[in-house]
């Protein structure tokens, strides 16, 4: 069996973080889905669905709900691997403020909380989810996105598997609220002359044309999309000889407004040009 490993997937992640969603979009997409399967499961399941054709492309949550079965998750995948299988595995992260917030919201109690507090719950999965994520092959911080950001970006990702290529998501955001967690490269546009500070362009965004033009059109802005962009091309052909097919680049400047909004429009434009299906999020837009 030689698995390309474009028609499994395994998807896991923390409680509140959007498995379900995902798990909906996959299958809207075409997927056969297998929610909260137990591990020991997984390697019968696989040689069954994708080994014999039953299904075109598989995809299994698997996640703490399972208990104890699911410290099985690591050598499971491992198996699947020593089979000649390729899973890709995805992982939905989200921050702890969040996570409470959606737990409180449709009350009930975290998997792991006991008669302890949910902050509790919450970080024994983390730690318990550790390894998966370390190992990861996309990790997804859904704390700023809502179900349907969440769902271009699982369509982005999955919904052409016939597409060989880097799937790229390029990320606005502000300094000021974080980096994002999920981002595999960062990039500073605090070097570029800030619009804020010009009072026809302060209640404007990045997706303004004065304000695209205003940062674009700077020469240091320029020199930095050429640079930059070529750098991104050769880690393109790097992830890909690696078996790496998603990438998240992050471009910051203070708020998330202007600057890191501009840039990220035309980096996502040229690297569409070169071929990367390509998924725009302004993580801060609006948010000050």
């Amino acid at each position: 069996m030689d698995d390309t490993g474009g028609n499994l997937i395994i998807v896991s992640g923390m409680s509140g973080a959007g498995r379900s969603s995902v798990a909906d979009v996959l299958e809207d997409l075409g997927w056969f889905v297998v929610d909260n399967l137990p591990p020991m499961f997984l390697t019968t399941l696989v040689e069954q669905v994708v080994g014999t054709g039953a299904a075109p492309r598989l995809a299994v949550v698997v996640d703490v709900r399972t208990g104890l079965f699911f410290s099985e998750l690591s050598s499971a995948i491992h198996d699947l691997r020593l089979k000649g299988y390729r899973p890709l595995t995805l992982f939905l992260e989200a921050s702890d403020d969040v996570i409470v917030r959606r737990q409180e919201g449709v009350r009930r109690p975290h998997p792991l909380q006991g008669e302890g507090r949910l902050l509790d719950g919450i970080q024994r999965e983390r730690e318990l989810l550790g390894d998966i994520r370390a190992g990861a092959d996309l990790v997804i911080d859904t704390s700023s996105l809502n179900i349907h950001q969440l769902a271009a970006k699982i369509v982005n990702a999955f919904g052409d598997e016939e597409n060989a290529e880097l799937r790229a998501t390029v990320v606005s955001f502000g300094f000021k609220y974080g980096i994002p967690v999920d981002a595999d490269v960062v990039a500073d546009m605090r070097f570029i002359p800030n619009p804020y500070w010009q009072p026809d362009l302060r209640p404007m965004t990045g997706q303004d044309r004065p304000v695209s033009d205003f940062v674009l059109g700077h020469p240091l802005a320029q020199q930095f999309l050429q640079n930059y962009v070529d750098v991104l091309d050769t880690l393109r052909t790097g992830y890909l000889n690696e078996g790496k097919r998603f990438v998240t680049v992050a471009i910051g400047c203070t708020g998330g407004k202007h600057r890191s909004v501009a840039m990220a429009e035309e980096i996502a434009r040229r690297l569409r040009e070169k071929g990367s299906p390509t998924l725009v999020v302004h993580r801060d837009l609006g948010r000050e």
